[in-house]
């Protein structure tokens, strides 16, 4: 079975059970299909990177194949919002709204219905459509800056709280862009840069741990500052061996490797 996310940001956990590790979200109007159910949980896959965790059943509502003919992603953090069954819901950057299939909505855009919901987009709602693009760096740090701030959050991937491979993929995303979810797997992808110093805007910088594992992954400002979620999302200096908190000089990251995406 198919389902869509219906409230802002849903925990995926590792188990069935509100304990249970955060391992990941699915943010507003992501699809998932269901595999399993355990008590009030749905074991869940997501339909944008395939990962797997355990969702809370009363987030998620049934999905029919074909309700649809558009769909876009949101792509500013302030004060963008729908309105679900009349009440307003903040939605956070990535989060995906969808256009009623033809026949279904095409004078008026802005309402659509699901099993028990009625959603009406709140206008101007800023949106790009969710397909494949190739993204610039000016467009890649205008979407990161909007990030500063925003707390680390283990699993997180909004703008309430966030991690260091989940605020990669939604800057990615926003911009028409896929990775993958975790840190090991964005370093698997993209074209290997030799050198610090050839880094440009938007390349991914990623660092290891004593064991040699791929751990964090940033987005370069340019060649000698980097954006990362670290406490916070925040602006550091790097260096050829990595990262030095901007405040404390402390070296907080060992630089392992460059990749450019794009």
């Amino acid at each position: 079975m198919m389902c869509i996310n219906i409230v802002s940001v849903a925990p995926m956990r590792a188990q069935a059970a509100h304990r249970s590790e955060m391992v990941s979200q699915l943010l507003f109007g992501e699809q998932c299909d269901i595999l399993n159910s355990e008590g009030d949980f749905y074991q869940v896959r997501s339909r944008y990177d395939g990962y797997e965790g355990w969702v809370q059943a009363t987030q998620l509502v049934p999905l029919e194949a074909g309700m649809f003919d558009e769909s876009m992603v949101c792509t500013a953090p302030l004060d963008a919002h729908v309105w679900v069954n009349d009440r307003p819901l903040r939605l956070s950057p990535g989060s995906e709204c969808y256009f009623p299939a033809s026949g279904r909505g095409k004078v008026n855009r802005e309402a659509l219905a699901l099993p028990g919901y009625n959603i009406l987009y709140h206008h101007p709602l800023p949106l790009m459509p969710l397909e494949p693009t190739t993204p610039n760096s000016e467009a890649i740090l205008t979407c990161a800056m909007q990030y500063l701030g925003t707390p680390y959050l283990w699993g997180g991937k909004s703008i309430w709280g966030i991690d260091c491979s989940g605020f990669v993929q939604m800057v990615f995303k926003q911009n028409g862009m896929f990775v993958p979810r975790d840190a090991w797997q964005q370093a698997e992808g993209g074209d290997a840069i030799g050198f610090l110093q050839e880094a440009k805007p938007g390349d991914l910088a990623f660092f290891d741990n004593d064991e040699g594992r791929i751990t964090h992954v940033g987005i370069m400002l340019n060649d000698h500052q980097i954006l990362h979620a670290s406490g916070v999302v925040r602006i550091d200096p790097i260096d050829n061996e990595g990262i030095i908190h901007a405040e404390s000089g402390r070296r907080t990251h060992h630089l392992r490797l460059l990749k450019r995406y794009f």
